[in-house]
């Protein structure tokens, strides 16, 4: 079968941008080879998507350093072109919050997009971070604009929806996975990403996409009620960066 009929026609996103993908080949656990990373771009396409922002993982298991992020995407925009692909793409990373990466901020060596500096990280799912308030004031002062990538998979959030209002009051923005709207990873975090649409607390919609996987539950997802209440009761962003 091919890989463009596990969508449906009307599975249409209803925002232009994407601000979280794992598109570049071999660097991470996304896109395992050139082929792979084209047929996941041309499904994105085919949603409805006219920009992709790729976020490498940048962690102890994916060491990547802006200079390998640098070089796979330039290795991914020349194959874009070769094939005559006409989408445009953009790169940044997803950082997770670790040691390595304060001595990143403190370098000012990180990867960002849009005008606003955002940068995109990730936290343990298990385990609070002691500092977080001291983490999210450091990439403030350094000059970014912090994105938490998909807060609805913290377990340690959950059963508190006030840690999310006090994170959101230091300057925080969110960014939820589409999958999480069609229990991509437990019926818990579908439960929390709604909570996170109904209180208004959302600003940016990603799709993580990592393979082929993923595009089976973002369709469903686009075709969801609860997608569409998103726009209602939230202030989307991701179209900004056009």
């Amino acid at each position: 079968m091919s890989f463009l009929k596990f969508f449906d026609s009307n599975s249409k996103s209803l925002v232009s941008v994407d601000i979280h993908s794992h598109l570049i080949p071999s660097i991470d656990d996304g896109a395992k080879d050139m082929e792979r990373s084209i047929e996941l771009i041309l499904a994105l396409k085919d949603m409805g998507y006219k920009k992709l922002i790729t976020t490498p993982h940048v962690s102890d298991m994916f060491p990547n350093s802006t200079k390998t992020i640098l070089d796979g995407y330039a290795n991914l925009k020349l194959e874009l072109k070769k094939r005559d692909i006409d989408i445009e793409i953009e790169v940044a990373a997803e950082y997770y919050a670790d040691d390595t990466f304060e001595e990143l901020l403190k370098n000012r060596d990180i990867l960002t997009f849009g005008k606003e500096k955002y940068l995109l990280f990730e936290l343990s799912y298990f385990t609070l971070p002691s500092d977080l308030d001291s983490l999210i004031h450091e990439i403030k002062m350094s000059g970014y604009t912090p994105i938490l990538a998909h807060p609805e998979r913290y377990v340690y959030f959950h059963n508190d929806i006030s840690q999310y209002h006090h994170i959101k009051s230091l300057g925080v923005l969110f960014q939820i996975n589409f999958i999480s709207l069609e229990n991509y990873y437990s019926l818990e975090v579908t439960n929390v990403v709604k909570k996170l649409i109904v209180e208004g607390l959302v600003d940016f919609i990603g799709s993580d996409i990592h393979h082929r996987r993923y595009i089976k539950f973002l369709k469903k997802s686009l075709n969801s009620s609860l997608y569409k209440k998103i726009f209602k009761k939230n202030t989307i962003l991701n179209d900004s960066l056009l």
